[in-house]
């Protein structure tokens, strides 16, 4: 037998008896013990305690970097690049403080799992009823239709396209724990850095955009500041929430960390990393293609680019489902011996389950088949309130009764701006969304629901 020590990592809210093997770091159970979320946890059931800091760090960057990445460079288009970059960081400090937030509600309520948990505790029956369906809701599909649309340059109609991502979802959401694609999520997030990357260095050295007149002198003509309509502007915010609305998916991640009070670590370098990479590939990519940066950005370099660059991106894109489809399996089992143990109940819930969302999530890839419509409209309809308001109601809820001191003060000013703020841009944002979509359904060439357009932007 190998000598066991004892890991720092699984003192949590609940106590694991776990031990890690001295040798080969692999996570052993030397008996079951009760998770607040999971139940009676061991034998030769699925682990749902077994993703470490680093691990966290992963999921977290998989779940933010995805298709908000590449509406930025046509964010900038409409906003400029200065106020760009100035909603952009706003938008970043509101939701950091947001998903910090699920780390410390997560130490406090070690039952919460999914954001459907905080609306029940919050609001009762409704507030989970509403956040639940919202979270179902959460479609990365499009993106994926997208890709093969591009690498196949259009070669069947978009529709056929957003059935296959479905399959491709459903296979990789019937992963059970978060802990057995920690490195699928590197593998997702290495794929997608690498596409922008890609995508930045052919338009830097490409000499012009592919959509540009490909005669005469060629000079970008990027914008410091821009002059948007109210439509046009807030369905530029409306997409960078969506950029930053990985939030909701920070709960399971929370709650399949080995240790929850690492949550905080792992948040801020995975937040610095992300806004970092959003400022530069957003600058980089509209300064060389100004007004004409395609949407979703892979598709400015040209043909060939655009297939190199959704090549690379297609594993990241796919490990995108997989992290936003697992808690209505425990929405359904939860309290019941099933949800750790290979019942066929278990197996049967969790195929359910998963075939279910991906059915959902279909239907919305192939209702709204425009990408910078689709990104604008879940980021304002569903992305602050999955980002913004529970937040600041969250704080509320643990220290309404607290001492009412200067900083009490100050974070209740805080959570009732967020509140607002969240509320705005919902009710603005899929106002503004909701025109952009009617447009794109009527102007020459523009696509429709259950379309066979290529949505694979500029060619």
């Amino acid at each position: 037998m190998h000598e066991q020590k004892s890991d720092p990592e699984e003192k949590s809210g609940n106590t694991l008896a776990q031990t890690y093997s001295h040798n080969v770091g692999q996570v052993v159970t030397l008996e079951p013990y009760h998770d607040a979320v999971f139940g009676d946890i061991g034998g030769d059931g699925p682990n749902y305690r077994n993703v470490g800091w680093l691990g966290t760090v992963a999921l977290m960057m998989k779940t933010q970097i995805g298709l908000g990445v590449l509406s930025i460079p046509a964010v900038f288009n409409s906003l400029g690049m200065i106020p760009g970059i100035i909603c952009l960081l706003v938008i970043a400090a509101i939701t950091t403080w947001s998903d910090y937030m699920v780390g410390a509600f997560k130490l406090n309520h070690p039952e919460v799992y999914g954001i459907d948990d905080v609306g029940r505790l919050l609001f009762g029956k409704i507030g989970r009823g509403v956040m639940g369906v919202a979270y179902v809701l959460w479609s990365g599909m499009l993106s994926i239709s997208i890709a093969l649309n591009a690498l196949s340059t259009h070669g069947a109609c978009t529709a056929v396209f957003v059935a296959v991502a479905a399959i491709i979802g459903f296979i990789f959401c019937s992963i059970q724990t978060l802990g057995r694609i920690t490195w699928l999520a590197w593998v997702g997030v290495i794929a997608i850095i690498a596409s922008i990357l890609t995508l930045t260095v052919a338009v830097g050295v490409g000499g012009r955009p592919a959509s540009a007149p490909q005669d005469g002198p060629w000079k970008s003509d990027y914008k410091l500041f821009g002059d948007p309509s109210f439509v046009d502007a807030i369905s530029a915010v409306s997409s960078l929430v969506f950029a930053y609305a990985g939030t909701p998916g920070f709960f399971p991640i929370a709650s399949e960390m080995r240790d929850p009070r690492l949550f905080t670590r792992s948040l801020i370098i995975c937040q610095s990393l992300v806004t970092a990479i959003y400022i530069a590939i957003g600058i980089v990519v509209y300064y060389f293609c100004g007004s004409y940066v395609a949407s979703p950005a892979l598709g400015s370099a040209g043909v060939t680019m655009k297939k190199v660059c959704y090549g690379l991106a297609l594993p990241g894109l796919c490990v995108s489902t997989i992290l936003l489809s697992h808690y209505v399996f425990l929405r359904i089992l939860r309290g019941t011996k099933h949800v750790t143990q290979n019942t066929l109940i278990h197996w049967v819930t969790w195929f359910c389950c998963t075939a279910g969302t991906i059915i959902i999530s279909y239907i919305i890839a192939s209702a709204i088949p425009v990408f910078g419509g689709l990104v604008s409209l879940v980021g304002a309809l569903l992305g602050t309130l999955l980002s913004f308001q529970p937040y600041g109601c969250m704080w509320l809820y643990d220290n309404w009764r607290g001492e009412r001191t200067r900083i009490w003060y100050l974070m209740v000013g805080w959570c009732v701006f967020v509140i607002v703020s969240g509320m705005f841009l919902m009710i603005a944002g899929t106002y503004g969304s909701i025109v952009s979509i009617i447009d794109s359904y009527t102007v020459d060439g523009g696509t429709s629901a259950w379309s066979c357009a290529d949505n694979s932007g500029s060619s």
